[in-house]
């Protein structure tokens, strides 16, 4: 009897030690009215991407978990099923990954995407706008989280936890929504 106590223990000790999830977030989120930080990092084509280069056009900087992950498949097929409704919105698509330049190689491959995927596995960028990680161990993922970034380089919208089906038309009718209110000033 004391023999299966111990065992049903250490089980239940087990199970807890492997449910539990990691959940870190290096900042708060950034909020509407917030200059968006700067950032460099490699995308799929090992080309660096600024967001500086970006000057002057509304991006959309997504936050996803994993290359080649169901629902991230989904939301990268729409973003890629919109892109030119984005163009005629003067706006860039950007997704940022834990996952390396190969991976974003791979997925980008498989799945016919051409926008940029940025790779930032030391979650620089992803701790400065604030995106939660979660996992256990040293397998880590961000959150789906995405920023709206006016042509002036303020942040205007931000959505967390996001339905991969509906996304990009909620991001399309947000850019839609409030094109005529931004001025285009440099960052």
């Amino acid at each position: 009897m004391l023999r299966t106590s111990v065992w049903l223990a250490v089980l239940i000790a087990i199970v807890a030690v492997c449910s539990f999830t990691l959940k870190a977030r290096a900042a708060d989120p950034l909020k509407p009215g917030d200059n968006a930080p700067n950032f460099s990092l490699p995308s799929q084509e090992d080309a660096q991407i600024t967001l500086s280069q970006f000057k002057g056009k509304w991006v959309v900087l997504y936050f996803y978990p994993k290359d080649m992950t169901s629902g991230c498949t989904i939301e990268a097929h729409n973003f890629q099923r919109d892109l030119p409704k984005y163009d005629a919105l003067n706006a860039v698509v950007l997704g940022v990954s834990l996952d390396t330049v190969e991976s974003h190689k791979t997925f980008c491959s498989k799945d016919s995407l051409t926008f940029k995927l940025l790779a930032d596995p030391e979650h620089k960028v992803i701790d400065a706008y604030g995106v939660p990680l979660s996992g256990v161990g040293p397998i880590k993922f961000a959150h789906r989280d995405t920023y709206l970034i006016s042509p002036a380089g303020k942040i205007v919208k931000f959505w967390s936890g996001v339905n991969p089906n509906t996304h990009s038309d909620d991001v399309l009718a947000a850019i839609a929504g409030l094109n005529g209110d931004e001025k285009v000033e440099p960052r």
